[in-house]
């Protein structure tokens, strides 16, 4: 295990996201001023992710090994068709979503609503539309610190040059609307030709609905941890891209192709809470429901952070930290972990020492298991940590 890290009260606090702290650009893209387009909002709050504009502000600028974003849209509003080089998870938090892709954007549609998540393949078209009657919400998260921006639709950069805007080769928003500077046509990008364009993978909707886990889908495990089988610690997760910190050894995924980073969702029941732990990987809880107590650092130098609805914690790899339901409704957190390996979660000794004398302990490949069913080494260093209560 490597040595521990230690939060003071401004560190951690730095590392809060709350809705209030993130700034919307509205210029971000070169679709912006398209009629239909031009009223989305974007947000970077860890890394830039594919902004455009150089005016993004970014909350978080430390490298996860992904970035964190939203596109926040109106009704009616459409995102248009492109293509990302890395992973593009879409964690719906607010109003009803149409997605589309292919070359044209007529290859598939489906459909996304509050607590849905979507994983869109890499070198493919899609776009999406605000459906819904109510201004929408997406958090979007994206593979890598480098993402290698994004490919328009020609029909995009076509439309976008009637408003003044341009794309440069280095991928940065030109409005010579505004009174900049024209690029010359050797620093512009290049439009991708419609051959291209339609050799690339198509998806079926049948493809593309295994990768969407939607509400309904979702399977809860309440042994996902291993803290969950002590009084207080009620707990559930629900895999949905890559295997994860569950140890739960029947869980599977909806995407387990790499993406830089897994998901999972944790449920906790009001008043209960999962026991002090830490992973060698940083992690992004972002709550849904619920009010989220976290208390950082070991026994004698804790830190309280608390992250309300919309708002998201990062928490350091190598911190130690425990998670609470605060509030009087259950605590729903979407948790982002970098990595595209399994997560293997170190526990604090006070939880080891209660799971062994519940009968349970951890298997080496991470897994919950009875106690009495896992090596002798193994039931040896828990019996030492319950005699040393």
């Amino acid at each position: 295990m490597a040595e521990p890290v230690t939060l003071d009260h401004t560190a951690a606090t730095q590392r809060l996201v709350k809705r209030s702290d993130m700034v919307a650009c509205k210029v971000a893209f070169i679709d912006c001023k398209m009629k239909g387009s031009d009223r989305k909002e974007n947000y970077s709050l860890i890394g830039a992710g594919v902004t455009q504009s150089e005016d993004q502000v970014v909350n978080l600028q430390e490298s996860h090994g992904f970035s964190l974003g939203v596109a926040a849209m109106p009704p009616g509003v459409v995102n248009n068709l492109h293509v990302h080089y890395t992973a593009e998870v879409f964690m719906i938090f607010k109003g009803r979503w149409l997605f589309r892709w292919g070359a044209n954007g007529d290859e598939g549609t489906i459909i996304g609503e509050p607590g849905d998540v979507l994983s869109i393949p890499t070198w493919i078209f899609r776009g999406f539309s605000n459906v819904g009657d109510d201004d929408g919400w997406i958090f979007s998260a994206l593979g890598g610190d480098e993402t290698g921006g994004l490919i328009w639709h020609p029909s995009i950069l076509e439309q976008a040059a009637q408003h003044g805007l341009y794309l440069t080769k280095e991928s940065v928003l030109v409005d010579t609307a505004s009174g900049a500077s024209m690029p010359s046509p050797g620093a512009l990008m290049e439009p991708i030709d419609t051959t291209t364009a339609e050799s690339l993978r198509r998806y079926s909707p049948g493809e593309m609905r295994k990768r969407m886990v939607k509400v309904d889908d979702r399977k809860w495990s309440s042994r996902a941890l291993l803290d969950s089988v002590l009084p207080g610690h009620r707990s559930e997760m629900a895999p949905v891209v890559g295997f994860g910190m569950t140890q739960d050894r029947d869980h599977e995924p909806a995407a387990t192709n790499p993406h830089g980073f897994t998901i999972e969702w944790l449920r906790i029941a009001p008043g209960e809470q999962v026991g002090r732990y830490t992973l060698d990987a940083k992690q992004v809880l972002i709550v849904f429901e619920g009010i989220a107590e976290i208390v950082l650092n070991e026994a004698g130098e804790e830190v309280s952070v608390r992250v309300q609805r919309q708002d998201l914690f990062s928490a350091p790899a190598n911190v130690w930290r425990s998670i609470r339901s605060a509030g009087d409704a259950p605590l729903l957190i979407a948790v982002m972990t970098a990595g595209d390996q399994k997560k293997h979660i170190t526990w604090a000794a006070e939880v080891v020492a209660a799971a062994a004398k519940a009968g349970f302990g951890v298997d080496h490949n991470g897994y919950v298991a009875p106690l009495r069913l896992l090596p002798f080494e193994t039931r040896q260093t828990a019996e030492a940590f319950i005699a040393a209560e």
